[in-house]
């Protein structure tokens, strides 16, 4: 991270239990020197193992990882970047509206039988990535299932989360994939209506599709980092965390890279 990301990242970092009080240890290595080498890792998709060493023991950084993974602080630090992004675009930090994809990708050999499939539509033997976003393309949700899960079934568990923690959350745009009795389901049980963006049968070659473009904006964002070009991943949970990595990484380079509004001066409403 350059100094501008830290000094924006540094505020939004979970509170270590140890500092809050809550028992535990202080780490042997301060944050930005961990969260530099899991992005580092994520980023160029490397092997655990081939952890430069400019950057603690790999061992200290995949456990750090894991820790975080297990205890949902990166998904709370990407919670806070988003928000800080979506309020930097004059926008409310939570969505009233959302769009809705899945992307199939190809396992590794390392992966088990448990966390992967096969996608008969894409023909590819791996995991698929269920994607929730905004309509700025910023991740609102994530889900990684094998690819024989339907996009379907996916969208039942992403729409139910995100209508327990998105009260704003009223429309959803997605393709035809998506088409059937889940367009009822979710206006009768979560009143959410889910607007599907057909793709006309006489389009040949490709076509941007109103609404549908951001979330695949988002997945072309994901593959920008290596790691994340394949399933690399055994646990479907540390797929997961790997890809809000990736966001993270994102969102503090556009905060960064915005222009800073002066202070308010004495006197002057803020």
């Amino acid at each position: 991270m350059s100094d501008a990301e830290w000094a924006l990242v540094r505020d939004l970092l979970p509170v270590p239990g140890w500092l809050a009080g809550r028992g535990g240890q202080p780490e042997g290595y301060c944050h930005r020197q961990m969260i530099d080498a899991v992005r580092y890792l994520v980023d160029n998709g490397i092997k655990w193992r081939a952890m430069p060493a400019d950057f603690p023991p790999w061992p200290r950084v995949y456990a750090f990882f894991v820790r975080w993974r297990d205890a949902g602080l990166v998904a709370e630090l990407h919670d806070r970047l988003r928000e800080a992004v979506r309020r930097a675009e004059g926008r409310d930090v939570e969505p009233s509206a959302a769009v809705i994809d899945s992307q199939s990708v190809k396992a590794d050999a390392t992966v088990g039988l448990a966390s992967r499939g096969f996608d008969a539509g894409k023909k590819g033997n791996g995991c698929k990535r269920h994607l929730l976003t905004d309509t700025l393309g910023l991740l609102l949700d994530v889900l990684v299932t094998p690819a024989s899960t339907t996009d379907r079934d996916g969208a039942r568990v992403l729409l139910s989360a995100a209508r327990d923690r998105f009260g704003r959350l009223a429309r959803v745009w997605a393709d035809g994939g998506y088409t059937g009795h889940l367009v009822d389901w979710s206006a009768a049980q979560l009143d959410i209506v889910l607007d599907v963006v057909r793709r006309s049968d006489d389009t040949r070659g490709f076509q941007v599709l109103p609404r549908r473009w951001v979330v695949e904006r988002s997945f072309a964002w994901f593959l920008r980092s290596r790691r994340l070009v394949r399933d690399y991943e055994r646990r479907s949970d540390t797929g997961k965390a790997v890809v809000l990595w990736s966001m993270t990484m994102l969102m503090s380079r556009r905060l960064a890279a915005q222009p800073q509004r002066p202070a308010a001066k004495a006197g002057q409403a803020a």
